[in-house]
């Protein structure tokens, strides 16, 4: 029975590569000239510093472009609140979402069973895996899955007839 699972994973390392070049681009510019702008990462957490909110946006637009140059898609971003450091410094806290949370595999689920394919879909953990009887209906899915969410981004894999 063919079968593929419906996902939402971010690569590391072009993430690290991206945030290296972020952090190359801010230390070279002339408007950060002295200043404490850069980003910081643990694991799928990243920390952008700099002097005044109006330096974060900069450096945030900044790691965006380098993000989307690296085939990693910003939606997957989450910005938390600007918090003040020591004295004008700020910094903010940007989560990397991977993995579908229960909300959205639910959400997936349900509309795949709303729109009458002849396909059946399961959550198991961070993964939603569709199994149907023939692969011109999983293909259907696939774009029907692709119409409906669009504020996320969907990876589909393990694609097996």
């Amino acid at each position: 029975m063919p079968t593929f699972d419906i996902v939402s994973e971010v690569d590391k390392q072009e993430i690290r590569n991206a945030i290296d070049q972020v952090n190359k681009e801010v230390s070279t510019r002339f408007d950060f000239k002295g200043s404490d702008a850069r980003v910081e990462q643990v694991d799928y957490q990243l920390t952008v510093f700099a002097d005044d909110e109006f330096k974060l946006e900069q450096v945030l637009d900044i790691l965006r472009i380098k993000l989307t140059k690296r085939n990693v898609d910003v939606r997957c971003l989450d910005t938390g609140q600007i918090e003040k450091v020591s004295g004008n410094k700020v910094k903010q806290v940007v989560t990397v979402k991977t993995g579908l949370d229960s909300e959205l595999a639910k959400k997936v689920v349900r509309s795949i069973k709303d729109s009458k394919l002849k396909v059946q879909a399961s959550i198991q953990g961070e993964v939603v895996r569709v199994s149907g009887a023939k692969k011109d209906v999983l293909q259907e899915t696939m774009q029907m899955v692709k119409k409906l969410i669009d504020d996320f981004p969907l990876q589909f894999q393990n694609f097996r007839d």
